[in-house]
């Protein structure tokens, strides 16, 4: 699946709002742990915009999980 694809941005999208509904984390306090805006990880989160590797990887980072948590299918 391709990273550009609304699908895979979808994908990420729930797993990252799924983690960090368990942790339970607000998307401010991951976005601020992130060193992100909050508007744009919640764009992230819902799966409306394709972003870089390295954000994802503040993501996950911001979660306490490995990158691979939230990018693997």
């Amino acid at each position: 699946m391709h990273m550009d694809s609304p699908k895979y941005r979808e994908d990420v999208g729930k797993k990252i709002k799924a983690i960090r509904e368990k942790a339970n984390l607000t998307q401010a306090e991951v976005a601020i742990k992130a060193k992100m805006n909050i508007n744009y990880f919640a764009v992230i989160e819902r799966g409306e915009v394709t972003t870089s590797i390295e954000k994802l990887q503040k993501i996950a980072d911001a979660l306490g999980v490995n990158i691979s948590k939230i990018t693997s299918f």
